[in-house]
């Protein structure tokens, strides 16, 4: 054994040189550490744009197709448990919707706990413009919000989302004296149970699209958007026991 110059302490003979290179491999490693945080801190702003830059490019489709599609692929996705929205950077999501939003779709979604709609589409913070209302009903209320986001957010796409099972259109079906105001819902939804044969699906379904049918005849806002070739609107309805997303014809 040896003694180190400065103490007492004892080191192998023999090793002396190899813990004076451990130590500078030390000294090397801590001076990489911090040149890589200081280069993480140089550019962050630049990473942050290319993140913000290939977030518009998802977040707004060029067309109503485009932006249709893309609620059909987050679904599969979402039926395949296979999800992304959350491996996103919250933080950088938050800070580049804190000033404004800029969602591709808008979706009309019955308040039903059972339909968490940005899991069912796979889409994280910023992407949808939601309303959400017993029933999935077009009343003027949510013409209002819709027409909103449509005009003045620029949603290429309207999906009015139905699913099965749905609370409101039973009621309806029913027809049963309820307490409140929830009867009130009754009158948007009456006109689909027509035909259904007491089906509820069918029911359901047929809910789905009338309040689409109502949204594109109702609104000239929204009518005329969809002259114009700037605006989809669609229904669908929502399997609560599967999970998939089933587009439907006018």
């Amino acid at each position: 054994f040896i003694a180190r110059p400065e103490g007492d302490t004892l080191i192998p003979d023999g090793t002396l040189e190899d813990v004076m290179l451990g130590e500078t491999d030390n000294r090397r490693r801590n001076l990489l550490k911090l040149a890589a945080i200081s280069l993480v801190g140089l550019t962050a702003p630049s990473a942050q744009g290319m993140y913000q830059a290939q977030r518009e490019a998802i977040q707004r489709p060029e067309t109503p197709e485009q932006a249709l599609d893309l609620l059909v692929k987050g679904n599969q996705r979402f039926v395949a448990h296979n999800l992304i929205s959350f491996e996103e950077d919250l933080n950088i999501l938050k800070a580049a919707t804190e000033e404004h939003q800029e969602p591709f779709a808008a979706v009309l979604s019955c308040a039903d706990s059972r339909v968490p709609v940005e899991l069912v589409f796979d889409q994280s913070i910023g992407h949808l413009f939601v309303v959400r209302v017993a029933g999935n009903v077009a009343t003027p209320d949510t013409i209002a919000s819709l027409e909103y986001g449509a005009a003045v957010l620029g949603t290429k796409a309207i999906l009015v989302l139905g699913h099965t099972n749905c609370g409101a259109v039973k009621a309806t079906m029913a027809g049963k004296a309820v307490p409140g105001q929830i009867s009130t819902l009754y009158q948007y939804i009456h006109p689909a149970i027509t035909g259904a044969n007491g089906d509820l699906t069918t029911a359901s379904r047929q809910n789905a699209n009338l309040q689409a049918s109502v949204l594109r005849e109702t609104s000239p806002v929204l009518a005329e958007l969809v002259k114009q070739k700037k605006l989809a609107i669609k229904a669908a309805i929502y399997d609560i026991g599967n999970g998939k997303v089933t587009m439907l014809e006018a």
